[in-house]
């Protein structure tokens, strides 16, 4: 599993350099709570996913 997050955020890196460098705007929310919300959704499915394997 950690090996999943540091190549995910591997790619987010690379990703997001490519997108600065050719100008493109970033296919991220740009603030603090457009990432929280984000988060929020992972989280959200994570629970219901988890709920609905018992």
């Amino acid at each position: 599993m950690l090996k999943e997050a540091v190549l995910a955020l591997i790619t987010g890196i690379v990703v997001g350099a490519a997108f600065a460098w050719l100008k493109l705007p970033v296919p991220a929310p740009p603030t603090l709570a457009g990432v929280m919300g984000v988060v929020g959704l992972f989280l959200g499915y994570i629970l219901v996913a988890r709920l609905l394997n018992r």
